[in-house]
């Protein structure tokens, strides 16, 4: 009996007792300082502490209390109710009424309407309501970046003409991209958990200045969930979990986050398991994209099977897994100490383009098999931060990392028993300290240093499929080469008028590279090969307010790329007959870019945003015809190759115009869309001029939403220009398989479009559910230089728990 009492006295002191509650921000999970709470005739008031924490012991039970705040949508229920739901409640923000701030530009916090260069947000609350697959999907949904698939489990961003090592990928503020980043479509992006990701910012036209080499196109900066603390000796635990199922690929989808938030420590725990079945494609469009045929393995032969539905793409089903650890220590309010750890391991996946190329006679298929191994990514990030006012700097932070990167490829061709394997793996560490110095009147300097070294181990093998035997092989890339870079740079933001501000940087970047060739299977006329490279580069530009609902940018920067392992030490087969081949003479690429931007506020009723761009890129590496050892074709895997390697051609260029529009038709009502057109073309040393293979076709989207308390729904339209035989670059034309055919039997891009409907409805505090349905009419299409055909009719439920 008495534990009983004991038990029941218990309960009442946690439910009924307790008078406090903790507001949080939906997104960040961070407190929210000063949220006022009131009744209907606001004789009753409260302020939130700086925990967050209010207590609501001078309301009654059945008060109708508002919670508000500046930048949230406000909440309202009685005491009682807000009670009932738990301790801790949730403010949705309104990215729109806020002054935004990015990250990005400087690794500082910046007010986003002082940027002369375009930069874009992508908040947890939108990643929440689209519920990408991938984070390469995660882009794609911005309407704002071209995706590239060459199977389902893959994504390679196009940005303003740019792709792959010409683009930059960082998490927290750490570069993504190592020694082996290749000018071919890259999958590296699928390893960063959407769920995990608070808000990703993406830059557009050169970074380098704070990214150094490869930051020509833009950066993508993934800013991922941060611990948060408490400001009182107490621990709050808080979390979510989700679960995702879609029909195209039969996605199933679980996730689960544990945040412990107390005065000085904070701990969050996240974990994703993703896995997809074979992707389907639509009903209505080319007969080319069909999978007819594909190959089968019976008694110890490769036969040509019909496939049982040609709409089933066959192989692209994987699976994968996220972790996410972070530990964060605070012990005063000036020094943090942040320890994050993540790890992505994937299935092995197959390359669905290759397995769909004909054989030379097109009689058949040229592969039986062309698969990756498992890809893997670990980093471990440790970061210090301390705000200080000294002579030298208000803030400090110092990143220290080691990532691990592991790939391998592995493929057999039709009726042949051996299999060929590379293997590589990569060992990145590297160090940066950022300072931010704001005591200097209206000039704000941002500067610092980074130093990164790469190590490159790579291992080539081929195995007999029925004996089992195993021999090596020819590596990818030169075993044991190195990359490394060392860098400063400054950054200035001066504030000229209130409504003039003026952004300026310069960096030195050197970059050392070391190789030593195996003469084993190819008789190299080189031994070892070292690059000693320096490159300077900056930027200067000005954000003008004319008026205070009118804003023009105007930006110049400079952007480079220093050859890594990839340009100068792989052998590899590019497409087929041909094999790309070492090139230790390569000299960096440099790429000047200008652009101008408006920005237009109609009375809080209308935004248009636009912008113009071109960038010129000189001694850019392309892949081109080349000689090895005098010969222009040589024997790989047994077939005779055009040589190929990565030179320095002359020059490319890339020019577009990018639009963007919110309308907002009433308090419920919402219209918006983007546009991207980008021209691009690039010249050889012969003055031959191709199209650029990266520059994407005119691409866009057009968004309906409807937004209630409750629900919000998106009717919208996603489109795809055509490009045409004449505007397809020469390196596209010779993969015919991939495209449809035009009039005159040439490959060409056709254009799309697909009608799609997005919702996400609210059925407590707690839980929220979401219904998608995408490509409502069933269309069967393929994006631009893409292997895999785009998802048909895909019906994609969702549900979200809060605690």
């Amino acid at each position: 009996m008495r534990l009983l009492l004991l038990l029941g006295c218990l309960f009442l002191v946690s439910s009924g007792w307790s008078q406090e509650i903790t507001i949080l921000d939906a997104e960040t999970r961070q407190p929210i300082v000063n949220a006022v709470l009131y009744t209907a005739d606001k004789s009753k008031t409260a302020l939130s502490d700086f925990d967050g924490v209010c207590d609501l012991s001078k309301f009654n039970g059945t008060d109708r209390i508002t919670i508000s705040h500046i930048g949230y949508e406000a909440r309202t229920a009685t005491k009682n109710l807000f009670l009932k739901r738990g301790q801790l409640i949730f403010l949705i923000p309104q990215t729109e009424l806020l002054d935004e701030v990015v990250m990005s530009i400087s690794k500082w916090e910046q007010q986003k309407k002082d940027i002369p260069q375009k930069i874009s947000s992508i908040s947890a609350q939108s990643i929440a309501f689209t519920t990408p697959q991938t984070a390469a999907d995660l882009l794609q949904n911005s309407g704002q970046v071209f995706v590239q698939k060459s199977q389902l489990g893959g994504g390679s961003p196009m940005i303003r003409g740019f792709a792959t090592n010409r683009l930059v990928l960082s998490v927290d503020g750490v570069r993504m991209n190592n020694a082996i980043f290749r000018g071919g479509n890259i999958q590296n992006v699928i390893s960063i958990d959407p769920f995990t990701i608070k808000n990703t910012e993406v830059i557009f036209g050169p970074g380098s200045v704070i990214y150094g080499s490869d930051a020509i196109g833009g950066v993508m900066n993934f800013l991922t969930l941060e611990p948060h603390f408490l400001r009182r000796d107490s621990v709050v635990v808080s979390g979510n979990a989700n679960a995702r199922y879609a029909t195209a690929n039969k996605e199933n989808t679980i996730h689960a986050d544990v945040n412990m938030a107390s005065e000085k420590w904070a701990f969050i725990t996240s974990v994703t398991y993703n896995n997809f079945d074979d992707l389907r494609m639509g009903n209505h469009g080319p007969d080319r994209y069909l999978r007819n045929t594909l190959v089968e393995r019976q008694e110890d032969t490769d036969i040509l099977i019909s496939n049982e539905d040609p709409r089933d793409q066959v192989p692209t089903a994987y699976d994968q897994i996220n972790l996410l650890q972070k530990i964060s220590h605070r012990p005063s309010n000036n020094w943090q100490y942040d320890l994050g750890l993540y790890f992505s391991e994937s299935s092995s996946y197959d390359r669905y383009d290759r397995l769909i190329r004909p054989n030379s006679d097109g009689s058949g298929l040229r592969s039986a098999e062309w698969y990756y191994g498992p890809q893997k990514w670990f980093m471990g990030n440790f970061q210090v931060f301390n705000k200080g006012r000294n002579r030298f700097y208000d803030g400090v932070k110092l990143t220290t990392a080691y990532q691990f990167f592991e790939e391998s490829r592995n493929d057999r061709d039709f009726q042949d028993v051996i299999l060929n394997k590379t293997r590589e793996k990569v060992d990145a560490i590297s160090a940066n300290v950022d300072f931010e110095n704001k005591k200097m009147g209206d000039l704000r300097l941002y500067y610092g240093g980074e130093y990164i070294y790469n190590k490159v181990h790579s291992e080539g093998s081929r195995e007999n499929i029925e004996s089992g035997s195993r021999e090596s092989a020819a590596s990818r890339y030169p075993d044991g080469a190195s990359w490394q870079s060392l860098a400063g740079y400054i950054n200035a933001e001066y504030k000229a008028k209130p409504n003039l501000t003026l952004l300026s940087g310069i960096r030195y970047s050197h970059v050392w590279i070391n190789a030593d060739f195996d003469p084993t299977f190819y008789a190299f006329p080189f031994a070892n090969t070292t690059l000693n490279n320096g490159a300077l580069t900056g930027s200067l530009g000005l954000s003008w307010f004319p008026t205070q609902s009118l804003q023009f940018t105007l930006n110049g920067s400079t952007g480079f790329r220093a050859p890594n392992i990839d340009d100068i030490g792989k052998v590899f087969d590019s497409e087929p007959g041909s094999v790309v081949v070492p090139n230790p003479q390569l000299e960096p690429e440099y790429a000047y870019n200008v652009e101008v931007g408006i920005k237009k506020n109609f009375k809080d009723k209308a935004v248009i945003r636009g912008a113009a761009f071109y960038t010129y890129l000189v001694d850019a590496l392309v892949r081109r015809d080349f000689t090895f050892n005098g010969e222009r074709e040589i024997l790989y895997n047994g077939e005779l190759s055009n040589v190929q390697a990565i030179q320095n051609a002359a020059k490319a260029y890339v020019y577009g115009f990018e639009f963007g529009a919110e309308i907002f038709l009433s308090n419920e009502f919402q219209l918006t869309t983007n546009l991207t057109i980008t021209e691009g073309i690039e010249e050889d040393d012969n003055g031959d001029e191709s199209a650029a293979r990266h520059a994407a076709p005119t691409f866009g989207d057009l968004h309906l939403l409807w937004i209630l308390p409750r629900l919000k729904t998106d009717l919208f339209v996603n489109y795809n220009g055509e490009i045409s035989f004449q505007d397809l670059a020469f390196s596209e034309r010779s993969k015919d398989y991939l495209y449809d055919l035009d009039g005159n039997g040439n490959p060409y891009s056709p254009s799309w479009y697909t009608i799609n409907l997005r919702s996400q409805y609210k059925l407590s505090e707690r839980i929220t559910t979401s219904l998608t349905l995408e490509n409502m009419t069933d269309q069967r299409y393929r994006s631009y230089s893409s292997g895999i055909s785009a998802p048909g009719i895909n019906l994609i439920l969702g549900i979200g728990y809060r605690f």
